[in-house]
């Protein structure tokens, strides 16, 4: 798969491109939205609703809201505490908004980080994210076993004072495959999941079996392969003394021979790369 290929005449990146801007713009508007007392519960259903009021029907994941220390999964031992709470927000604390929505048969997943006024922890862990960015495209480029990829960024975390806060989520994974979705007219979810995107994932994950990769990006054995073709959705995460901070966005990987072409994010407008570069500037 060549990046013209995947976006020229009847090409795919365009879709995935404008669902992950529709994705960001989203959490944007919810961000801007979020008051003292909102809680997560609250916040999760203004994801879905200004997605569904723009033509949403489908998910790879429902949203969730993180506020305070539950950006940095203080605690979390089971799947539920994942799912959105009744915990509100309040001056000065972080949050972070993560939703994956399906807009004509394209997939986006990302994750917003913000604060709800000033927080310069927050503001730092922010920052350093971007070395993750740049490390991760660097690697993929040099064809590295994505295990091997996932330890140099555990190892930059802890460079950076750090915990590694992706190994969290199930699997500890800190990416995993996109693809496209038939359209159907009904969208159901199990646990949060879009049935319909769990289905494309496994019939990767049996694929992969086969061929001796995996469509999740973990610290195991079973990422011990260089990257696979397709997109990407690649999720580093920060924490300190219970303040997390993420970005999710889409790395495309192709089998161009150019090291360019060979892998790069979809993406170069986005939230946290604006943000950064308004910092700088100032």
């Amino acid at each position: 798969m060549t990046a013209d290929a995947m976006d020229g005449p009847g090409g795919e990146l365009r879709g995935f491109r404008e669902v992950q801007r529709l994705a960001y713009a989203c959490a944007e508007a919810v961000a801007g939205r979020l008051r003292p007392g909102v809680t997560e519960r609250e916040a999760a259903r203004m994801l879905r609703e200004w997605l569904r009021e723009r033509g949403v029907r489908d998910w790879f994941h429902l949203p969730f809201a993180w506020f305070g220390d539950r950006t940095a999964f203080t605690g979390f031992r089971l799947p539920h505490q994942f799912f959105p709470t009744g915990r509100e927000l309040a001056p000065g604390m972080p949050f972070i908004l993560d939703l994956a929505p399906v807009y004509r048969g394209f997939t986006a997943d990302i994750g917003y980080s913000g604060c709800l006024g000033p927080n310069a922890l927050h503001r730092r862990l922010a920052a350093d994210l971007l070395e993750h960015r740049a490390l991760i495209l660097r690697e993929v480029r040099e064809r590295r076993p994505l295990r091997e990829i996932y330890r140099e960024v555990d190892a930059l975390m802890v460079r950076q004072g750090y915990a590694n806060r992706h190994r969290a989520y199930p699997f500890g994974v800190i990416a995993h495959k996109v693809h496209r979705v038939p359209q159907h007219r009904w969208a159901p979810s199990l646990l949060g999941f879009g049935v319909h995107s769990l289905r494309g994932l496994a019939a990767d994950a049996l694929r992969g079996h086969r061929q001796g990769w995996s469509p999740l990006w973990s610290p195991y054995r079973v990422s011990g392969h260089p990257p696979v073709p397709g997109l990407w959705a690649v999720e580093p995460h920060l924490g300190f003394r219970g303040t997390g901070a993420k970005f999710e966005e889409l790395l495309v990987v192709t089998d161009s021979r150019d090291p360019v072409e060979s892998a790069f994010w979809l993406d170069e407008d986005l939230p946290h790369l604006r943000h950064r570069a308004e910092e700088v500037a100032a």
